[in-house]
């Protein structure tokens, strides 16, 4: 089974996302924060992991930082964000996250297909 980390303050995203993720028999975790978030994939060594990029305390550049840099943790990243992703966020997040979703472009069952490419990639 896939483990999904998934890094979202808000609610009703983090809630409606796990229990579709669920659904699909991918294992869910959820983390309020930056900081739970890294301390729960160092613990727990997810297949894959979703994060927002405003987040309360640690935010989604610091999160990518700290588990690429700091711990070498080579787990695939999607961001979902409703943050405005510039070019120069694009650039400072390229190579360090598989995809960028907009909460404003969302869509469900696009999401679903790339954590089922990516979390297949990851257990080859």
């Amino acid at each position: 089974m896939t483990n999904i980390l998934m890094v979202e303050d808000n609610e009703l995203n983090r809630d409606m996302l796990s229990r579709r993720l669920k659904r699909k028999d991918f294992e869910v975790a959820c983390a309020l924060d930056g900081e739970s978030g890294v301390e729960m994939a160092r613990a727990q060594k997810p297949d894959l992991i979703l994060m927002d990029m405003s987040l309360p305390g640690m935010d989604g550049f610091q999160f990518v930082d700290q588990l690429r840099i700091r711990d070498q943790l080579d787990v695939p990243i999607i961001v979902v964000t409703a943050k405005d992703i510039t070019d120069e966020d694009r650039s400072l997040l390229n190579g360090a996250v598989e995809q960028v979703v907009s909460k404003s472009e969302f869509d469900r069952k696009k999401l679903e297909q790339l954590i089922t490419e990516l979390a297949n990639q990851t257990l080859r």
